[in-house]
């Protein structure tokens, strides 16, 4: 699912939300692979100008099978901030 809250035509979500699931399921997999015993909580990529984070949300049964996607320009934005407002939004959400 895409919420269209932004994007317009500096950023096409669609393809950014399949290009980012892409990159979580390859987490998850190494994580897996690893054997670690814990769970991604997001996910911070960092460009020349921008920040995007992607955070995963858990479903009521614990599956992370959706995600939270923030892209910021790095010159105007706190990313501590960014990601507690994330985790914020994620508390007050019922999946």
């Amino acid at each position: 699912m895409v919420h269209r809250a932004a994007g317009g035509k500096y950023l096409d979500l669609d393809l950014a939300a399949a290009g980012n699931t892409e990159v979580i399921r390859a987490k998850m997999r190494t994580v897996e692979s690893l054997r670690l015993n814990d769970t991604v909580e997001d996910i911070l990529i960092t460009l020349g100008t921008q920040y995007h984070l992607i955070r995963l949300l858990k479903n009521v049964a614990g599956s992370q099978n959706l995600f939270l996607y923030l892209v910021l320009d790095r010159s105007k934005a706190n990313l501590a901030l960014a990601r507690h407002h994330l985790k914020r939004i994620e508390s007050e959400l019922a999946v």
